[in-house]
């Protein structure tokens, strides 16, 4: 299952509105150092079943399928994956998370069993659930995950007093920061950032990174307001309202996964209105040293320490001497 999910991770943010699958067959006659593996294609394309068992051919007779997400039963652009893997004589299926899909939700695993398959559910759910985490969330709400990224000085200064702001962390950590933006169906900003950054809010990596995404295939950007008409982030998506709408109308238009980069305004609204759901924060060994750096966030705060927010930390990595520092909102 490890393995599924590792393989999924390579298609993660390009295959919205479906989830990223990754499956493997291990054949019966094997001493388990032979796999074959798939993923799930952007859509339109076989699902990660499909790709695994097409990889396995008659070695899939009698095999163990194992998948990070419940297999589909349904007719979509493709046809239905539990039809795949029962052709297939796949002997055992073992899933690591149930979809929540309204086309699906158990019906897959009881097509399967109903086939004569033996089905295992929950192997490596942790793991699995956190990386669908996103797909989870929009399929169980209609909005997308939400995450929130900021960069930083160790004392918390996004900006010097003068405005400039680039660059405060080194080359590591913005090469990451794409490579975020490449797992991101959307990427928000507020007009202010436009007007003063002019940024493009595109995923510039080279071809060999396995992030890499051409200019055809580049997240959805997204503008809190109007752009000028000469701003490099056009064409973008304007929009305005009340936050919870904004994701409404994103959930619609198929957004999974939302990169929100501010500026601290904007970082700010999203916060203190609880809807971020993960937080990444990149961290530069420097100090402005002093209270008339621009924040992270640009409004009120906590007014006592009992209103302080508190999260997780989930993770802590080096990046070429930067941090990055993954938070989770830990609702409960």
């Amino acid at each position: 299952m490890a393995r599924a999910v590792e393989a999924a991770e390579t298609v993660r943010g390009r295959t919205a509105p479906n989830p990223w699958v990754g499956a493997v067959v291990v054949p019966t006659a094997t001493d388990g150092s032979v796999w074959f593996v798939g993923a799930t294609a952007p859509p339109g394309g076989a699902h990660a079943e499909v790709a695994a068992l097409s990889a396995a051919g008659q070695r899939a007779e009698g095999a163990t399928l194992y998948v990070t997400l419940e297999p589909c039963a349904h007719h979509g652009r493709t046809p239905p994956c539990t039809d795949a893997i029962i052709r297939s004589g796949v002997r055992r299926v073992v899933v690591a998370v149930e979809d929540p899909d309204p086309g699906v939700s158990g019906r897959g695993l009881a097509a399967l069993r109903t086939a004569g398959v033996d089905v295992e559910i929950g192997v490596g759910a942790d793991q699995a659930g956190e990386q669908l985490a996103a797909y989870l969330k929009h399929r169980r709400t209609g909005r997308p995950w939400v995450v929130l990224k900021l960069a930083a000085s160790l004392d918390g200064g996004t900006a010097a007093p003068d405005g400039t702001s680039q660059w405060i962390t080194g080359a590591g950590a913005r090469r990451d920061a794409h490579r975020l933006r490449s797992q991101s169906d959307a990427v928000l900003v507020g007009a202010g950032t436009v007007r003063v950054d002019d940024p493009e809010l595109t995923v510039r990596l080279p071809p060999e990174d396995v992030f890499y995404r051409p200019d055809s295939d580049q997240p959805m950007r997204v503008v809190l307001g109007r752009a000028a008409p000469d701003a490099a982030v056009q064409p973008a998506l304007e929009l305005s309202g009340d936050l919870g709408g904004v994701l409404d109308h994103l959930g619609d238009r198929g957004v999974v996964q939302l990169l929100v980069e501010g500026g601290a305004t904007v970082a700010h609204a999203f916060h203190v209105s609880g809807l971020v759901d993960w937080y990444v924060l990149y961290l530069a060994p420097a100090l402005f040293g002093g209270d008339d750096a621009r924040p992270l966030f640009a409004g009120p705060g906590a007014p006592t320490l009992d209103r302080l927010w508190r999260g997780r930390v989930h993770s802590v990595t080096s990046l070429e001497g930067d941090l990055r520092v993954e938070l989770t909102a830990d609702r409960a």
